[in-house]
Protein backbone atom coordinates (compact mmCIF):
# COMPACT_ATOMS: atom_id res chain seq x y z
CA UNK A 1 0.00 0.00 0.00
CA UNK A 2 1.27 3.49 -1.00
CA UNK A 3 2.60 5.63 1.90
CA UNK A 4 -0.03 7.86 1.44
CA UNK A 5 -3.16 6.23 1.98
CA UNK A 6 -6.12 8.70 2.30
CA UNK A 7 -9.60 7.61 1.89
CA UNK A 8 -11.04 9.15 -1.02
CA UNK A 9 -13.46 11.58 -0.08
CA UNK A 10 -16.45 12.90 -1.88
CA UNK A 11 -15.17 13.38 -5.26
CA UNK A 12 -16.28 16.38 -7.56
CA UNK A 13 -18.61 14.78 -10.67
CA UNK A 14 -16.70 13.79 -14.16
CA UNK A 15 -17.99 16.98 -15.63
CA UNK A 16 -16.51 19.39 -13.12
CA UNK A 17 -13.07 17.65 -13.54
CA UNK A 18 -13.41 17.73 -16.66
CA UNK A 19 -13.56 21.79 -16.45
CA UNK A 20 -11.29 21.91 -13.78
CA UNK A 21 -8.30 19.94 -16.46
CA UNK A 22 -9.50 22.75 -19.43
CA UNK A 23 -7.08 24.78 -18.24
CA UNK A 24 -4.15 22.10 -17.16
CA UNK A 25 -4.62 20.68 -20.99
CA UNK A 26 -4.45 24.79 -21.93
CA UNK A 27 -0.97 25.35 -20.29
CA UNK A 28 0.35 22.20 -21.51
CA UNK A 29 -0.33 22.51 -24.95
CA UNK A 30 1.23 26.29 -23.89
CA UNK A 31 4.34 24.89 -22.64
CA UNK A 32 4.84 22.82 -25.46
CA UNK A 33 4.88 26.11 -27.77
CA UNK A 34 7.16 27.64 -25.68
CA UNK A 35 9.48 24.89 -25.70
CA UNK A 36 9.22 25.27 -29.62
CA UNK A 37 9.45 29.49 -29.69
CA UNK A 38 12.44 29.55 -26.92
CA UNK A 39 15.20 30.49 -29.13
CA UNK A 40 13.01 33.17 -30.85
CA UNK A 41 10.79 35.09 -28.28
CA UNK A 42 13.32 34.52 -25.69
CA UNK A 43 14.88 38.08 -26.77
CA UNK A 44 12.15 39.68 -29.17
CA UNK A 45 8.84 38.98 -26.86
CA UNK A 46 10.47 37.70 -23.62
CA UNK A 47 6.95 38.51 -21.94
CA UNK A 48 5.11 36.33 -24.18
CA UNK A 49 7.73 33.11 -23.38
CA UNK A 50 7.36 33.41 -19.68
CA UNK A 51 3.43 33.21 -20.24
CA UNK A 52 3.61 30.55 -22.19
CA UNK A 53 6.40 28.50 -20.19
CA UNK A 54 8.14 29.21 -17.09
CA UNK A 55 10.63 26.15 -16.85
CA UNK A 56 14.02 27.39 -14.98
CA UNK A 57 15.91 27.85 -18.20
CA UNK A 58 13.00 30.46 -19.59
CA UNK A 59 13.15 32.35 -16.42
CA UNK A 60 17.01 32.64 -16.59
CA UNK A 61 17.05 34.12 -20.29
CA UNK A 62 14.24 35.89 -19.90
CA UNK A 63 14.99 38.11 -16.34
CA UNK A 64 17.56 40.39 -17.56
CA UNK A 65 14.82 41.05 -20.33
CA UNK A 66 11.80 42.02 -18.46
CA UNK A 67 11.44 44.83 -15.52
CA UNK A 68 10.87 43.45 -12.10
CA UNK A 69 7.26 43.39 -11.74
CA UNK A 70 6.66 41.94 -15.34
CA UNK A 71 9.25 39.17 -14.23
CA UNK A 72 7.32 38.67 -10.70
CA UNK A 73 4.01 38.75 -11.45
CA UNK A 74 4.21 36.89 -14.89
CA UNK A 75 6.64 34.56 -13.54
CA UNK A 76 4.65 33.68 -10.31
CA UNK A 77 0.98 33.32 -11.94
CA UNK A 78 2.23 31.04 -14.55
CA UNK A 79 4.31 28.74 -12.18
CA UNK A 80 1.60 28.43 -9.65
CA UNK A 81 -1.95 28.23 -12.09
CA UNK A 82 -2.11 24.54 -12.23
CA UNK A 83 -1.10 23.61 -8.60
CA UNK A 84 -4.14 24.07 -6.79
CA UNK A 85 -6.13 22.23 -9.48
CA UNK A 86 -3.57 18.96 -8.63
CA UNK A 87 -4.06 19.39 -5.43
CA UNK A 88 -7.64 19.17 -4.96
CA UNK A 89 -7.18 15.79 -7.44
CA UNK A 90 -4.89 14.44 -4.44
CA UNK A 91 -7.48 15.90 -1.89
CA UNK A 92 -10.52 14.32 -3.49
CA UNK A 93 -9.32 10.95 -5.05
CA UNK A 94 -6.36 10.53 -1.95
CA UNK A 95 -4.68 6.94 -3.26
CA UNK A 96 -6.50 6.71 -6.37
CA UNK A 97 -4.89 9.89 -7.55
CA UNK A 98 -0.99 8.71 -6.33
CA UNK A 99 -2.43 4.93 -8.09
CA UNK A 100 -3.01 7.60 -11.41
CA UNK A 101 0.12 9.65 -11.39
CA UNK A 102 2.38 5.96 -11.01
CA UNK A 103 0.36 4.32 -13.66
CA UNK A 104 0.61 7.61 -15.45
CA UNK A 105 4.60 7.38 -15.38
CA UNK A 106 5.65 3.75 -14.93
CA UNK A 107 9.30 4.57 -15.95
CA UNK A 108 9.44 6.48 -13.03
CA UNK A 109 7.02 4.57 -10.40
CA UNK A 110 9.90 3.31 -8.18
CA UNK A 111 11.03 6.90 -8.04
CA UNK A 112 7.01 8.62 -6.93
CA UNK A 113 6.86 5.62 -4.07
CA UNK A 114 10.13 6.67 -2.75
CA UNK A 115 8.69 10.62 -3.36
CA UNK A 116 5.48 9.53 -1.18
CA UNK A 117 7.52 7.94 1.68
CA UNK A 118 9.76 10.80 2.11
CA UNK A 119 6.90 13.00 1.23
CA UNK A 120 5.24 12.02 4.54
CA UNK A 121 8.38 12.79 6.34
CA UNK A 122 9.17 16.56 4.63
CA UNK A 123 5.95 17.13 3.30
CA UNK A 124 6.40 21.08 4.05
CA UNK A 125 10.03 21.90 3.11
CA UNK A 126 9.28 20.03 -0.22
CA UNK A 127 5.97 22.18 -1.36
CA UNK A 128 8.19 25.14 0.10
CA UNK A 129 10.55 23.97 -2.54
CA UNK A 130 9.85 21.83 -5.14
CA UNK A 131 6.34 22.44 -5.45
CA UNK A 132 6.05 20.80 -9.03
CA UNK A 133 2.84 18.29 -10.31
CA UNK A 134 3.25 15.23 -8.20
CA UNK A 135 4.03 17.51 -4.98
CA UNK A 136 0.82 19.09 -5.09
CA UNK A 137 -1.16 15.63 -5.80
CA UNK A 138 0.57 14.52 -2.78
CA UNK A 139 0.06 17.20 -0.69
CA UNK A 140 -3.75 16.70 -1.34
CA UNK A 141 -4.06 13.36 -0.57
CA UNK A 142 -1.52 13.65 2.36
CA UNK A 143 -4.68 16.11 3.61
CA UNK A 144 -2.30 18.99 4.23
CA UNK A 145 -4.44 21.41 4.84
CA UNK A 146 -5.47 24.33 2.39
CA UNK A 147 -3.85 27.64 4.08
CA UNK A 148 -0.31 25.59 4.74
CA UNK A 149 -0.94 24.41 0.83
CA UNK A 150 -0.96 27.93 -0.55
CA UNK A 151 1.20 29.57 2.22
CA UNK A 152 4.18 27.25 1.45
CA UNK A 153 3.40 27.05 -2.51
CA UNK A 154 3.49 30.83 -2.45
CA UNK A 155 6.72 31.85 -0.17
CA UNK A 156 8.41 28.92 -2.06
CA UNK A 157 7.62 29.96 -5.76
CA UNK A 158 8.68 33.99 -4.58
CA UNK A 159 11.51 32.50 -3.33
CA UNK A 160 12.74 30.51 -6.56
CA UNK A 161 11.93 33.43 -8.46
CA UNK A 162 14.25 36.08 -6.70
CA UNK A 163 16.72 33.28 -6.52
CA UNK A 164 16.89 33.22 -10.31
CA UNK A 165 16.55 36.53 -10.75
CA UNK A 166 19.77 37.11 -8.84
CA UNK A 167 21.77 34.45 -11.07
CA UNK A 168 20.89 36.39 -13.85
CA UNK A 169 22.07 39.43 -12.47
CA UNK A 170 25.60 37.38 -11.77
CA UNK A 171 25.43 35.89 -15.07
CA UNK A 172 24.37 38.75 -17.37
CA UNK A 173 27.34 38.63 -19.83
CA UNK A 174 27.06 35.00 -20.21
CA UNK A 175 22.87 35.24 -20.96
CA UNK A 176 23.69 38.04 -23.25
CA UNK A 177 25.83 35.74 -25.37
CA UNK A 178 23.09 33.05 -25.63
CA UNK A 179 20.77 35.87 -26.65
CA UNK A 180 23.06 36.85 -28.86
CA UNK A 181 23.28 33.74 -30.56
CA UNK A 182 19.32 32.74 -30.70
CA UNK A 183 19.42 36.26 -33.13
CA UNK A 184 22.00 35.64 -35.26
CA UNK A 185 20.67 31.53 -36.05
CA UNK A 186 16.99 32.44 -35.20
CA UNK A 187 15.66 30.54 -37.91
CA UNK A 188 18.27 27.26 -38.27
CA UNK A 189 17.35 27.14 -34.09
CA UNK A 190 13.52 27.94 -34.32
CA UNK A 191 13.35 24.29 -37.02
CA UNK A 192 15.48 22.83 -35.25
CA UNK A 193 13.25 23.58 -31.73
CA UNK A 194 10.16 22.41 -33.86
CA UNK A 195 11.49 19.00 -34.22
CA UNK A 196 12.95 18.59 -30.70
CA UNK A 197 8.72 18.78 -29.58
CA UNK A 198 7.39 17.35 -32.07
CA UNK A 199 10.04 14.21 -32.11
CA UNK A 200 9.53 14.39 -27.47
CA UNK A 201 5.71 14.59 -27.77
CA UNK A 202 5.87 11.19 -30.42
CA UNK A 203 8.27 9.70 -28.24
CA UNK A 204 6.57 10.13 -24.93
CA UNK A 205 3.38 8.62 -27.34
CA UNK A 206 5.12 5.53 -27.54
CA UNK A 207 6.90 4.96 -24.05
CA UNK A 208 3.48 5.73 -22.29
CA UNK A 209 0.59 4.80 -25.40
CA UNK A 210 -0.57 8.37 -24.44
CA UNK A 211 0.76 12.11 -24.58
CA UNK A 212 0.32 14.25 -21.42
CA UNK A 213 -2.27 16.00 -23.33
CA UNK A 214 -4.40 13.14 -23.94
CA UNK A 215 -3.56 11.46 -20.24
CA UNK A 216 -5.44 14.60 -18.70
CA UNK A 217 -7.86 14.51 -20.68
CA UNK A 218 -8.99 11.14 -19.77
CA UNK A 219 -8.27 11.89 -16.11
CA UNK A 220 -11.77 10.88 -15.23
CA UNK A 221 -11.67 7.61 -16.53
CA UNK A 222 -8.01 6.80 -15.45
CA UNK A 223 -9.15 7.99 -11.57
CA UNK A 224 -12.28 5.59 -11.78
CA UNK A 225 -10.01 2.61 -12.80
CA UNK A 226 -6.94 3.75 -10.35
CA UNK A 227 -10.28 3.55 -7.65
CA UNK A 228 -10.25 -0.08 -8.26
CA UNK A 229 -8.70 -2.26 -5.54
CA UNK A 230 -5.94 -4.42 -6.99
CA UNK A 231 -4.60 -7.64 -5.78
CA UNK A 232 -1.64 -6.15 -3.67
CA UNK A 233 -4.39 -4.12 -1.68
CA UNK A 234 -6.63 -7.11 -1.03
CA UNK A 235 -3.41 -9.20 -0.04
Amino acid sequence: MPALDRPTRNPPSRRTLALLMIPVIVFVIAAYVGDALTTTLADTHPLTLLALNARVRVLVLVTNELDATSYYVVGFLRLVVTDPLFYLIGYFYGDAAIRWAERKSPSYGPMLRSAERFFGKASYPLVLIAPNTYICLFAGAAGMGLAAFFTLNIVGTIGRLYLIRRVGETFESPIDQVLEFFQEYRWPLLALSVVLVVFSILNERKAKGETEVEALAHLDEDLTRAAQPTETDET
